[in-house]
């Protein structure tokens, strides 16, 4: 239900943009919203990697520790967002940096082809028996988080560029396939390792949006639908 409702929200928020910005960045929406889902989802195989190594029991904890990643995510990409936006305005040939990350990436993907004993990860920090403080798994695993939003957005944010140079659009289609993320992880956790040729589709996602970008340097739009 919760993804489902993800999903209305941001068809709704798709609609508004047709009302008030017209037809055609409601499709870069659109068209946005889908790449960055479908890169997004990928992520949840990172997440799941994590959680495991960290010891974070499924539940409550790690819903806290995937509300922290979100709240980090919101600023990290507002942050590379505006940056992508100032190189595109100063210098167009970062669309051949963008489409080269994006290209090399896709590349990476088809080419690339002792258990310890778990604290209680119910607060960050802890305190020992001789009165130290120290961090519990679950900080270790929302910092790890925060670091892997970093580096999914040096993808998701040029694949963003590469839909829309608008960055109203990229930011907002990012955000809501975030949230659409969050709210699909209980579900996709659970069939994430049946997804055999997921790596393989995230990689031809990269590769036609890095291809799409550096065809629109040259002068050979690809249109949006």
């Amino acid at each position: 239900l919760v993804a489902a409702l993800s999903i209305a929200a941001a068809g709704a928020f798709g609609a508004g943009i047709y009302a008030t910005m017209g037809a055609e960045k409601a499709l870069e929406f659109s068209a946005g919203y889908v790449v960055e889902q479908s890169l997004s989802v990928d992520n949840l195989l990172v997440f799941l990697v994590l959680f495991e190594y960290f010891k974070v029991p499924p539940g409550p904890m790690q819903d806290k520790a995937l509300a922290y990643g979100l709240y980090g995510a919101v600023v990290c990409r507002a942050v590379f967002v505006g940056l992508g936006a100032v190189a595109l305005a100063e210098f167009r040939g970062v669309l051949l940096v963008f489409a080269g990350i994006l290209l090399a990436t896709s590349a990476k993907i088809l080419l690339g082809g002792d258990e310890d004993d778990a604290e209680d990860p119910s607060r960050f920090f802890t305190i020992d028996s001789q009165g130290i403080r120290r961090a519990t798994p679950l900080l270790a695993a929302v910092a790890c988080l925060e670091l892997s939003d970093v580096v999914f957005a040096v993808d998701s944010v040029p694949a963003g560029f590469g839909v829309s140079e608008g960055p109203f659009i990229v930011y907002t289609s990012n955000m809501f396939a975030i949230l659409g993320l969050r709210a699909w992880y209980g579900v996709l956790a659970r069939a994430a390792q049946e997804l055999e040729y997921l790596e393989t589709a995230v990689a031809v996602v990269l590769g036609f949006v890095g291809v799409k970008l550096g065809a629109g340097y040259f002068g050979y739009e690809v249109s949006t639908e």
